[in-house]
């Protein structure tokens, strides 16, 4: 099965969106696209200490922008745990200085760190996003959000060797061993998105709608999508205390 058209083609000439900051949202569509995805926004704060420090942490000793690339995908995929129940309606848990010091975070969050830490290394980033079917939820996740559609799906685009590439550093090593999927590798020239089909070739994710690219993150139009569409999860103040064996294996005793 081969990916949709639109996930193989790296766009050069056009930024969507627009960048937040504390006079308000302003248009970005005029300004130059590398230059735009350097910068520190509201939400992708890269000039952030908590930032910083992470990517300088993380990228050690990597010289090219390939190689911090890849050093900042693997700590935040695995340096920051997946937990889909963390979705948050409060903007601030979005800005990336907040996203580095939390020990679990959900696919938007962690594309907002991996776009802010590679920013703070001279690597420009922006955000993506798309609708998915995920065939592999869990039965409480499925129950808690009353869908397998998962709409406005984050991910992370860097500018690399003179061309974009979209990079996915959202489900940690540890998570993909309980649901029997591999993990997701990144060599900062290929595409890593989500596998179509699990270890055992059993459907996984299906992209199904592109959402375009972004300087920085679209709060209000993601929340007010988030709100149609999963009204059970928003509505449920308990989002901490679920109990999933699959997400949470720390609150159900399993590693």
């Amino acid at each position: 099965m081969g990916w949709p058209a639109w996930q193989a083609r790296p766009r050069r000439t056009s930024v969507r969106g627009r960048v937040e900051s504390d006079g308000g949202l302003r248009d970005v569509e005029a300004m130059p696209d590398l230059d735009v995805c350097l910068r520190p926004t509201w939400f992708i704060d890269s000039d952030a200490a908590p930032v910083r420090e992470f990517a300088e942490r993380a990228a050690g000793d990597a010289r090219t922008d390939v190689e911090k690339a890849v050093a900042l995908y693997y700590a935040v995929r695995d340096g920051v745990r997946y937990d889909p129940y963390a979705i948050s309606a409060e903007r601030g848990s979005y800005r990336a200085s907040t996203v580095a010091t939390l020990p679990a975070a959900y696919c938007i969050q962690k594309s907002i760190l991996y776009a802010a830490t590679a920013r703070a290394v001279g690597v420009p980033a922006r955000l993506g996003f798309a609708d998915v079917r995920n065939h592999l939820t869990s039965a409480k996740l499925r129950a808690t959000m009353g869908s397998d559609l998962f709409i406005y799906h984050g991910y992370t685009e860097l500018y690399l060797e003179e061309r974009w590439v979209k990079a996915t550093a959202v489900f940690n090593v540890e998570l993909c061993r309980r649901f029997g999927v591999l993990p997701l590798e990144f060599d900062g020239r290929s595409d890593s998105l989500f596998h179509p089909f699990d270890a055992e070739n059993r459907r996984h994710m299906e992209y199904v709608r592109s959402r375009g690219s972004f300087v920085d993150f679209p709060f209000d139009e993601v929340m007010a999508a988030f709100r149609s569409e999963y009204r059970s999860l928003f509505g449920n103040g308990a989002r901490d205390t679920i109990r999933d064996e699959l997400f949470r294996p720390e609150a159900t005793g399993r590693n």
